[in-house]
């Protein structure tokens, strides 16, 4: 096989999983969850084909782009790009896949610098990646621009190295067993709503959300972008409107999945300042996902973090008893989230290295 020629071609987007063209979308999510096994042993941690399939039929709020190489008939990598649509975006964000049965072949390489290319032709001057790793000390550890945390050197992040590219934030993934004693979150959300006061109060929803907390939602959401620690990578200021949500939620159950939100409204003004989102498969007793957790700048130190997070997953062992663990990803630097949820019962199971190049 190494001796035949490498060739890279677009990634069709099917209209159904079921068409004859969608081989090679339904190897994109066969492969992606290949790939987070071999570098964490967690192969949940990636959607799969159908769960992906709705982001990349609909480019109103990102423009997904993929790539498959081959060496003769054999697929030997991927490459998937997504490009924000605001005016100002300035990166894009690329995922590589290339398994350990390609190793030594070029594969990484060449796909990162066609990674580059189509930035650049696209009038991008970032590329950002992010990288899988186990929880283990190596010979040789990495250490984020940000100074917090570290990760195994492995195949990949070598490439990038290479390649110029640049860690600036180490993230780590975290586990809590939903089946636990629910008694310390019980006592953690009493605690927390007490100190919080009367000017704060929870609401609740499954999507797709209610017109009346769209508006609200979608003005939390877009301070993720710019609130959550984030180190030195760059990211745009993301614009949300109700019709932004709307088709977010379509995109978060349109493949039989379930998503939870928790939110805090201020009484005084009415305005979601606080959320929390978990997110399942169709298959209920998979592993749960916590998506977005934030807390507006201006009401931190009200433990309004620890309300949405007890609230939700006291809500969701109810709703989704078979599911026996919820996954979730924070910055090493984000210490105030991390102390939520180490007093929660998270412990580390992988981390993720954050990965960034001027063009």
């Amino acid at each position: 096989m190494s001796t035949m020629a490498l060739t890279i071609t677009p990634l069709l987007v099917p209209a159904s999983l079921d068409d004859q063209e969608a081989a090679d979308f339904r190897a994109f999510g066969a492969l992606n969850r290949q790939i987070c096994d071999e570098e964490t042993g967690l192969p949940d941690l990636a959607p799969d084909a159908e769960q992906m399939l709705p982001a990349w039929q609909e480019n109103t709020d990102a423009l997904s782009l993929g790539f498959v190489a081959r060496i003769g008939t054999e697929i030997v990598g991927m490459l998937a790009m997504d490009f924000a649509q605001e005016a100002e975006a300035r990166a894009a964000e690329i995922d590589l896949l290339v398994p350990e049965s390609s190793a030594g072949l070029g594969v990484e390489d060449a796909l990162l610098e066609l990674a580059e290319r189509e930035a650049q032709a696209r009038g991008r001057t970032l590329v950002q990646m992010w990288t899988l790793h186990r929880p283990i000390e190596t010979d040789r550890m990495i250490t984020p621009r940000t100074g917090w945390g570290r990760i195994p050197a492995t195949r990949l992040s070598e490439a990038l190295e290479r390649h110029g590219y640049v860690c600036e934030q180490v993230e780590r993934n975290s586990e809590l067993d939903l089946r636990a004693d629910p008694t310390l979150l019980v006592a953690a959300l009493a605690e927390a709503e007490q100190h919080a006061g009367p000017d704060y109060r929870t609401v609740h929803w499954m999507a797709p959300t209610p017109p009346e907390y769209r508006d609200g939602y979608a003005a939390i959401l877009a301070r993720l972008s710019t609130d959550a620690p984030s180190g030195d990578m760059e990211f745009v200021a993301e614009e949300w409107d109700a019709e932004r949500v709307v088709r977010r939620d379509v995109r978060n159950t349109s493949a039989g999945q379930a998503f939870s939100v928790v939110a805090v409204q201020h009484v005084p003004s009415g305005a979601l300042v606080a959320y929390n989102e978990l997110l399942i498969g169709a298959d209920r007793s998979g592993v749960t996902h916590q998506f977005g957790t934030l807390v507006a700048r201006e009401h931190r130190g009200h433990r309004l973090g620890t309300i949405v997070k007890c609230a939700n997953l006291l809500r969701w062992r109810e709703l989704m008893p078979e599911s026996a663990v919820v996954s979730t990803f924070n910055a090493e630097e984000n210490r105030p989230m991390l102390s939520i949820n180490e007093a929660l019962g998270f412990v580390p199971v992988s981390y993720a290295g954050a990965w960034q190049k001027r063009l």
